[in-house]
């Protein structure tokens, strides 16, 4: 079995908003406190992060993360990618390889040059970079991956099958023509939805829960959230066929 902890399902602003004072981010319920999206995968002794946005520090504190021996990166927009600096404490003894598409290590590399060459100091992150092409499939201890194209907005972004789960973030198209044959047999879907309202470059929760149909998930979990919906309507309105997922959730999945 393969462990999920989600240690943020956010969009982009976090909840509470900062300055706002709608239902949700005024809401007591701890559920609707959404730091940035980002999960932590974990097999035998394996562990991998995927994207680290600007809490990756006070999350990986919260999950307990002594180890990281991986990093998969979905695209480079801020809240995916702005905690990167954190993972020098993972990098004393080696370099940590981190995982994308080539455009979003080069930017990557562009906004965090030291961590990517060998520095006449420490206290800087140690990473090694591994380019992805679309549907690669590659490993990280025991845990195997397979690196799916989507669209987010105008941009091809990755989304990443392990096992009989895929975790699909910031989509508007899931491009099920070229992805179908790669998606077959996921029985759990984690897969962004911002909120009912239309939006240029994120599916609605209505789009997201087409997209877990069109997969045949059995069981769909969304994320990448935003202040329009509080986690006890959207439970209720979407349960059982799919669930808001909350900081902290953690899901056993099936290896295939």
């Amino acid at each position: 079995m393969t462990r999920i902890e989600f240690l943020g399902t956010g969009t982009s602003h976090g909840i509470p908003v900062i300055g706002c004072s709608c239902p949700v981010c005024m809401s007591a319920d701890p559920h609707d406190k959404r730091w940035r999206s980002s999960i932590l995968i974990t097999k035998d002794d394996t562990a991998v992060v995927i994207d680290t946005g600007y809490e990756f520090r006070l999350q990986a504190l919260r999950a307990g993360i002594t180890h990281l021996d991986g990093v998969l990166y979905t695209h480079q927009h801020s809240d995916h990618m702005m905690g990167l600096d954190d993972l020098r404490v993972f990098t004393d003894e080696h370099k940590l390889p981190v995982y994308g598409f080539p455009k979003v290590l080069a930017d990557a590399e562009r906004i965090f040059p030291y961590a990517f060459h060998d520095m006449p100091y420490k206290g800087v992150p140690r990473l090694e970079k591994h380019e992805l092409k679309e549907h690669e499939t590659f490993s990280i201890g025991s845990l195997s991956f397979t690196a799916i194209p989507v669209m987010h907005g105008c941009m091809r972004i990755a989304g990443y099958r392990f096992g009989r789960a895929a975790y699909i973030t910031d989509a508007s198209d899931i491009l099920m023509e070229e992805n179908a044959g790669y998606l077959r047999g996921v029985d759990t879907l984690i897969i962004g939805a911002l909120r009912d309202k239309p939006h240029w470059s994120h599916f609605t929760f209505a789009q997201a829960l087409e997209a877990g149909r069109a997969i045949g998930a059995r069981s769909v979990y969304f994320t990448h959230m935003s202040h329009a919906t509080l986690h006890a309507e959207a439970e209720r309105r979407f349960s059982p066929e799919a669930h808001p997922a909350y900081d902290t959730l953690v899901l056993e999945v099936e290896d295939e």
